[in-house]
C-alpha cells in the first residue's frame, strides 16, 4: 500500500524518484520520476505512470505496449523515493533492451526457469533433435529417475565432504526438480511463494496498491 500523503514531493520540486524492479526476477529495470498525478494514475489503473520533463504525464507502454503492471509500491524511509515492483509486458528501455542497466540477469534460477518455460512451450520441429530439457519434459519416468540419481550423487558428495562436487550436484538437483514439477503446472514462482509464506513474508498480491492520500 502506498500512502501519497506521506510522500515528500517538495525535495524534488514536485517529484519523487521511482526505482522500478521486475517483481519476478529482481532485475532493476529503470529509474524515473513521478509527481502526485502520475502516482494517482498508477494507483487508479494498476499500471505505471511517470512524469517526464519532455513527455509530461507518461503512461509506460501506452504506445509500445510494454506496460508495467503494479505488484507493489513502497516508499523509502525519507518519503522521497518509491520502489515499484512490477510485471512487465516487454522491454523496459527505449532502446529495446530488457532493462536500462546492462547488468545481466540478477537471478540465475529465474533465468533457468525461463529457459524451462521456453522449452515447454515449443515442441521440436520435425526432424529436429530435442534438447535434454525437452526430453525430460516428454518422459515422466526419465524425469523422476534423474531426480533420484542426482539426489544420490549429492548425498555421496556431501558424505565425502567434497565441496566442489556437492555444489555441482546441488545445481543439478535444482535443475531436475524444476523440470520435474513443470508438467504439473508448477513454476519457480510457486515454489518461492511457499518459501516466502513459511518465512512469514507472503508476497503482496498483484495490482493491489491503493491511495490514501488526497489530491
Amino acid at each position: 500500500m502506498l500512502d501519497l500523503s506521506k510522500l515528500d514531493f517538495t525535495k524534488g520540486n514536485g517529484l519523487v524518484t521511482v526505482v522500478t524492479q521486475d517483481a519476478h526476477s529482481g532485475d532493476l529495470l529503470m529509474v524515473a520520476h513521478a509527481d502526485r498525478e502520475a502516482l494517482e494514475k498508477t494507483l487508479e489503473t494498476g499500471e505505471m505512470y511517470y512524469r517526464s520533463r519532455t513527455r509530461g504525464l507518461w503512461h509506460k507502454g501506452g504506445t509500445s505496449g510494454n506496460v508495467q503492471r503494479v505488484v507493489s509500491l513502497t516508499a523509502d524511509c525519507d518519503g522521497d523515493a518509491v520502489l515499484a515492483r512490477v510485471t512487465k509486458a516487454g522491454p523496459a528501455c527505449h532502446t529495446g533492451a530488457e532493462t536500462c542497466f546492462d547488468t545481466g540477469p540478477v537471478d540465475a534460477l529465474v533465468e533457468l526457469d525461463r529457459t524451462i518455460t521456453q522449452r515447454a512451450a515449443k515442441a521440436p520441429e520435425p526432424g529436429e533433435k530435442p534438447s535434454y530439457t525437452r526430453r525430460l519434459l516428454d518422459d515422466r519416468n526419465l524425469r523422476l529417475k534423474k531426480i533420484g540419481e542426482e539426489g544420490a550423487e549429492l548425498v555421496t558428495a556431501c558424505a565425502d565432504g567434497d565441496k566442489e562436487r556437492a555444489t555441482e550436484e546441488a545445481a543439478d538437483v535444482l535443475y531436475h526438480v524444476l523440470v520435474a514439477v513443470r508438467p504439473l503446472g508448477i513454476t519457480l514462482d510457486d515454489v518461492k511463494a511457499v518459501l516466502a509464506r513459511r518465512a512469514g513474508r507472503t508476497p503482496p498480491p498483484a495490482a493491489k496498491a491503493t491511495s490514501t492520500g488526497g489530491g
